[in-house]
């Protein structure tokens, strides 16, 4: 047995290696200087902008020569830039930031030097406080302290419920479909918009982006119009400038009013942010204080009702509810001294205040009814809850009535309509699902701070599930509160009027109302100003994505990155929103647009879960697909109950920016889930179509245009893209196909440079289709490879268009013709049909009309009916729409003509195609001496071809020989295809070595040159070659004189001859019957039935 023995060798020859091996490496990399086969590894958008999908794999900024250069690596080291180690990789990921998008939130500019050097702040915000608490404070809202009573009020606790669980189930179900989103890798911050736009693509990104961007905005409107109420109806009524000047005018002077105030609000609010969003987010504390706050005093002021309920008598006359602060007693009389005297009330109603006689005061009701006084707020244990369990709707003027109060029912005088609390709306409970829906919003605010959170994948989740959890907790149990505690027509009455002008929810609170009215005040500031900060980012978001060019100007800003014109366009939709001044009719409009958004937050999470697309991989695992469609229903029911006109108005803004940005062309690839969904409906598309061919109803071309290219990757006749658009109209299937002659590893670059030129002039031409460009060592074996492989299942070509070889004649390269007649021979053997358009560069440009003119069809033998098919799907476009149609179809001496004409006529009538029709007679006649020349002159043409081929064929074999004697000469046949497909540069000098016997066949060659041209002389054509050309003369003749004058003639394609001797007298015979032709489109057929005449 060999015994070996191993002994360790040290590498001291390593430091040596490279130059041993000649590779002398200079590392361009840290110069900054470029270096040969450097490509930038950062995947980018072609704008500049990174993509999101790849964010730390960039080679070109932190590879060092020790990644490329180690000793167990050899084997990768030349692929190393683009495929990094793993060591390198994780390094990156680790130091890998999540930066806001947007803009620096502070106010100082720093020099770049400073901020070069100083480090990234990372991310250190938790659940509590970079989710929970900012999720809650954008969730309550203005609804809860100015509506929720009335909503309570008008609906019952029990439809009130329904509202509150309906709203906030769907923001739940919203939430979890967010968080399966959110927390599928990192989120940078954008919230709804990024997560939607990279689900589910730019197109749907940007409208519902736009759509998020909208209801934040009207958000802004809302609250400012919200703060605006409580100001002038509760804190300074003083200050209103605008006063009713009837009973009848105090809406439109509160609007007036609201419009003015809410106009200076939002003009300060947009300064105060315009000079630094810092001031803001220092005073959110403060705002949310206040909503915590006031919350706390609502549930303190009603389980104080429980034993000392506070006191706020109503006044009611009969069953109705009177306007408490325009009077002092509520009584008819009241006593000074020993008198009974009118009471103020007594004054309001009766213009004769000095009789107390009840029979001679004006207003009937009044005399006809007592005065009574009920509490305002019983509390909780007075069971008033019976009575508030149900709802009681009203007509817009309709005067709110107590139902147990005895009352007689007499009219009234219009003049006493002001001193009674009346309905300021009519009210209905889809109503209230759009006025109470923004109060369930702000779900989004824990994922639009995605950039400062420590763990983003796990706060999101838990702190906005939770608070979605604690404000539909709150807001149920606001429901049952107030119907327990609060008089029904307290909490029908909107504006207070009849607990003596306070805010309703505030007389339940503990220790006083005014704790709710600053509390909400301050809140809905606030409110107001944490939208205006974050709508103008937001826009700046989608701005700087580029999906939608004519924002590219919001995503400017100050230098420091505010967005200025985003904050300027956001003053002024909400200055929009403003104007209508009825915080009613703003609060259906934003919730349109949020429903919108999170209508798609649930489709983006339900379609990727379906698709089972690899990347979805969610941290977050309580989702499931039916849970995001039952959101996504949920939002579309909501949307249309609310107010189905806004949501119609909504969803058309929606569409015309998704159809905008698919008509730019938003050159994006973001991974989304729309792609997926499009690969999965073709896949099964295309599975169904592989069942069988189509039937003969359904038959269209579907067409491979093989293209010809020049040196300069140029489409040589880009007049075939022209005629293959006509024909197609947008329909069916076009693959443009190209070959380039050479070596596929060598002419990579190439394929891609000569695609891409394909591409831009489909696009000119405005062909749908698909481009493939194929490598090949011969070009007729690269037009077998595309005639044979594209398309794919049922989706393949069932028609070649290719152009006509224009000067084959004058060429002594036979390839062109002889790759033409391949191509035609390759065709018939796959049953494809075929169209060759001669003259194509005469043919129509797609922006020219023919006004008049006709399309020729001459059937002249039947090979599946494309003939009457190709016209009419011609006319279909309008370059051809006004040319009329003539089919001519030939008979010949034993045929009836008459017979055939009226046969051919019933036949087009079947097939509902509207043509003339003509039976041209072609008479037996003998060969004309100009039959028997021309087939002369064509045969004596090729037989000097071939002898000029063999002559020269002989010279380049000699010269190849002496050329490479030390190499393994392929022998071959004189007319081999690889002698004729091989193209060899032709040496320029070449050294020969003649000897005796070389002379002398050199010398029998010259002398035979002469008997050659003898041979040529005294030939006699062939037979069957002269009765081919006499069919193409006559066939000409007849041609030529009926449709000289014709658009476009089709005819019949003769099939190329069996023997492939005859090739070259094949396309003379072709030339001779198209003679004199301005636009022919020569169709041979795929040998199957392709029009039918039954329906």
């Amino acid at each position: 047995m060999p015994h070996f023995t191993v002994v360790p060798v040290e590498d001291r020859a390593q430091s040596n290696y490279d130059s041993l091996e000649g590779i002398n490496w200079v590392d361009y990399r840290d110069t900054g200087q470029g270096y040969p086969g450097h490509q930038d590894t950062v995947s980018s958008d072609g704008h500049g902008n990174h993509k999101e999908d790849s964010p730390f794999l960039n080679s070109a900024d932190a590879a060092k020569k020790s990644d490329f250069y180690d000793r167990n690596l050899a084997l990768f080291e030349e692929e190393l830039d683009i495929r990094p180690k793993v060591s390198s990789l994780l390094s990156r990921l680790v130091n890998y930031t999540n930066i806001t998008q947007g803009a620096k939130e502070h106010e100082e500019e720093e020099s770049a030097e400073a901020s070069r050097r100083k480090a990234p702040k990372s991310p250190n915000m938790g659940t509590l406080m970079g989710v929970y608490l900012p999720c809650l404070q954008n969730i309550f809202g203005v609804i809860l302290f100015l509506r929720l009573t009335w909503i309570v009020g008008t609906a019952g606790i029990v439809q009130s419920f329904l509202i509150v669980l309906m709203c906030c189930s769907c923001t739940m179900l919203t939430a979890i479909s967010m968080s399966a989103i959110a927390t599928n890798g990192v989120v940078p911050a954008g919230g709804a918009y990024f997560m939607i736009s990279r689900s589910l693509g730019p197109e749907f990104g940007g409208a519902v982006g736009l759509c998020f961007y909208l209801g934040t905005t009207f958000a802004a409107a809302m609250y400012i119009l919200g703060a605006i109420e409580i100001f002038l109806k509760y804190l300074v009524p003083q200050a209103a400038i605008f006063h009713a000047t009837d009973p009848h005018g105090g809406d439109s002077a509160l609007l007036n009013n609201m419009r003015v105030y809410g106009s200076i609000c939002l003009s300060l609010m947009a300064v105060v942010v315009f000079v630094g969003v810092k001031y803001v987010n220092k005073l959110a504390s403060l705002f949310l204080a206040c909503v915590i706050i006031s919350i706390v005093s609502i549930y303190a002021g009603a389980i104080k009702s429980i034993t000392h309920p506070p006191e706020f008598p109503i006044c009611m006359l009969g069953n109705r509810t009177l306007v408490r602060d325009l009077f002092d007693v509520c009584a008819k009389t009241v006593m000074e001294g020993n008198d009974t005297v009118p009471s103020q009330l007594w004054k309001n109603f009766c213009t004769n205040p000095g009789n107390l006689s009840s029979t001679h005061c004006d207003d009937d009701y009044f005399s006809q009814n007592n005065v009574t006084e009920i509490q305002g707020i019983p509390g909780l244990a007075s069971g008033i809850i019976r009575e508030n369990m149900w709802g009681d709707y009203l007509q817009k003027a309709e005067i709110l009535e107590k139902a147990g109060l005895p009352s007689v029912d007499v009219h009234g005088a219009m003049e006493s309509f002001g001193l009674y609390v009346s309905a300021d709306i009519a009210t209905s409970f889809t109503l209230l699902v759009g006025i109470f829906f923004p109060s369930a919003t702000g779900i989004m605010a824990g994922s639009n701070r995605s950039g400062d959170l420590r763990d983003a994948q796990k706060s999101i989740p838990v702190g906005t599930i939770l608070a979605i959890t604690t404000t539909s907790l709150v807001y149920f149990s606001s429901v049952v509160l107030f119907g327990a505690c609060i008089e029904g027509v307290v909490l029908r009455d909107k504006f207070g009027d009849a607990v003596n002008k306070n805010l309703v929810v505030g007389t339940l609170s503990w220790p006083s109302p005014w704790v709710i009215v600053i509390g909400s005040f301050f809140s809905t500031v606030g409110a107001g100003l944490q939208s205006l900060t974050g709508a103008p980012r937001l826009l700046q978001a989608i701005a700087k994505d580029n999906i939608i060019p004519f924002l590219r100007v919001f995503g400017h800003g100050k230098a420091n990155g505010e967005p200025t014109w985003a904050l300027l366009l956001t003053g002024l939709i909400a200055e929009l929103g403003i104007l209508i001044a009825s915080l009613d009719m703003v609060a259906p409009i934003l919730s349109m647009f949020f429903l919108m958004c999170y209508l798609f937050v649930n489709l983006a999470c339900a379609v990727q879960t379906l698709l089972r697309t690899p990347n979805w991989r969610p941290r977050f695992r309580y989702y499931h697909w039916a849970l995001s469609f039952l959101g996504m229903s949920m939002c579309l029911a909501l949307m249309f109950i609310s107010s189905w006109y806004y949501a119609i108005v909504a969803m058309c803004i929606a569409g015309m920016i998704y159809k905008y940005i698919e008509y730019q062309g938003a050159e994006k690839e973001w991974g989304d889930g729309i792609r997926g969904l499009s690969l999965s409906g073709a896949r099964y598309a295309l599975l169904r179509l592989e069942v069988g061919p189509p039937h003969t109803k359904n038959w269209r071309p579907q067409l491979l245009v093989l293209l010809k290219l020049d040196e300069d990757l140029h489409v040589k006749y880009p007049r075939l893209l022209t005629f293959a658009s006509q024909l197609k109209a947008g329909k069916g299937l076009t693959i443009v196909g190209s070959v380039i002659q050479g070596n596929f590893l060598e002419s990579y670059g190439e394929t891609q440079a000569a695609e891409q030129a394909i591409k831009n002039m489909m696009e000119i031409e405005r062909v749908k289709g698909f481009c493939q460009v194929v490598v090949a060592s011969k070009v007729r074996e690269g037009i077998a490879h595309l005639i044979q492989s594209c398309g794919l299942g049922g989706m393949k070509h069932n028609t070649v268009v290719m152009g006509w070889p224009y000067g084959w004649r004058q060429s002594e390269d036979p390839r062109a013709w002889k790759t033409f007649i391949n191509t035609v021979r390759c065709t018939t053997a796959a049953h494809l049909a075929l169209m060759v358009p001669k003259n194509v560069s005469f043919y129509p440009s797609n922006h020219e009309r023919f006004t008049d003119g006709n399309i020729d069809v001459w059937w002249i033998v039947h090979d599946g009916g494309m003939l009457m098919l190709l016209p009419f799907l011609l006319k279909q476009h309008k370059v051809w729409r006004k040319c009329k149609m003539r089919i001519f179809t030939v008979a010949q001496m034993d045929d009836n003509s008459i017979q055939m004409k009226k046969d051919l006529a019933t036949f087009l009538y079947q097939l509902r195609i509207e043509a003339e029709v003509e039976v041209v007679e072609m008479h037996d006649s003998d060969i004309s001496a100009y039959t028997y020349e021309r087939t002369l002159m064509m045969e004596q043409r090729s037989q000097m071809l071939r002898q000029m081929r063999l002559s020269s064929a002989e010279r380049d074999r000699e010269a190849q020989l002496v050329k490479d004697r030390h190499s393994l000469v392929r022998m071959g046949s004189l007319y081999s295809d690889e002698e004729e497909e091989v193209v060899e540069p032709p040496p320029e000098k070449v050294q020969m070595t003649w000897t005796r016997e070389k002379c002398e066949a050199e010398r029998r060659n010259r002398n035979n040159a002469p008997e050659n041209f003898r041979e040529l002389i005294s030939l006699k054509p062939d037979q069957s070659n002269v009765r081919r050309m006499h069919t193409a003369v006559k066939l000409n003749e007849v041609i030529v004189n009926k449709s000289h004058d014709a658009r476009l003639v089709l005819l019949n394609m003769p099939g190329p001859p069996r023997n492939t001797d005859g090739d070259e007298n094949y396309m003379e015979f072709l030339e001779v019957l198209t003679e004199g032709l301005e636009r022919v489109l020569l169709v041979r057929g795929g040998g199957r039935e392709v029009i039918t005449i039954y329906s």
